[in-house]
């Protein structure tokens, strides 16, 4: 397995994803960050739990054959062992990440999704892999966040409350389900396989960097992954900040963040 990968920070903050990979894995996460305003209970911060738990999982992922669940509720349960006794991890805001696995077998393709970040397989057609559930609930609670300009205090304001109110339904029945502290979480992530020759490539997205397709409109997951295979992540991530410096104030396209931390890695299978 050929993999290629890139990740850039949003402008000005420090980046929140996390991508590595050996010659049969890959992992990503996409840390949730922490408005302005918010506290998260944690002195580490998204950045050192999206790269904790996405090292442990690679680790394991690279010594043992076990199912992917249970590799991410053990690298779960290990990162929340090491600041337990200096964190608060039962705070609402806990630091948490989505996460995309992906590994190659000698005769098969597996993988496991848990929250908006995305696999893209190209199986002749692109076959797309998200949770959504978060985005579902959002979805009735994002209407003043998005009236208002992206950059303006007001709208600063009505992110914060928009990410405050969808912490209640975040890892429990009838919410939404990320990797934070609660390692149950992993037995809620959409899993599956493929035999290995059906597979020509996969895209492991996350949502700063499917923007161009599931945010913006401005292209295809054909086109995308025609665009990956011939020019390599990187002009992925060039699409996505110049949709972005087009609209900064999500007048054409309301969002939460103006800018996204973006990354993106391809497998050639």
């Amino acid at each position: 397995m050929r993999v290629t990968f890139a990740t850039e920070a949003a402008p000005g903050r420090p980046n929140e994803d996390f991508v590595a990979a050996t010659p049969d894995v890959v992992v990503l996460l996409d840390g949730a960050g922490t408005p302005v305003g918010s506290d998260s209970g944690c002195s580490h911060g998204v950045a050192w739990f999206s790269r904790t738990l996405g090292s442990a999982v690679l680790a394991s992922m690279t010594r043992s054959k076990d199912a992917l669940p249970g590799l991410l509720a053990e690298g779960i349960k290990s990162v929340a062992s090491l600041h337990d006794g200096t964190c608060d991890l039962s705070h609402p805001g806990s630091p948490s990440a989505t996460v995309v696995l992906l590994r190659r077998t000698a005769d098969a393709v597996e993988w496991l999704v848990l929250a908006d970040s995305m696999l893209v397989l190209d199986v002749g057609e692109p076959m797309v892999i998200c949770d959504d559930r978060e985005a579902q609930i959002g979805a009735s609670h994002r209407a003043e966040m998005d009236s208002l300009p992206s950059g303006t205090p007001e709208h600063t304001q009505a992110h914060r409350r928009y990410v405050e109110t969808l912490r209640s339904f975040r890892n429990r029945d009838g919410g939404f389900w990320v990797a934070a502290t609660d390692p149950k979480a992993a037995d809620q992530a959409l899993t599956g396989s493929m035999p290995l020759d059906k597979v020509h490539a996969a895209a492991l997205l996350s949502d700063g960097a499917s923007r161009p397709v599931d945010r913006f409109a401005i292209t295809t997951w054909r086109q995308t992954l025609d665009l990956l295979a011939a020019q390599g992540p990187q002009a992925l991530l060039k699409q996505v900040r110049y949709a972005e410096h087009s609209d900064p104030e999500g007048n054409r396209w309301p969002r939460g963040k103006a800018y996204d931390d973006a990354t993106a890695a391809y497998c050639l299978l």
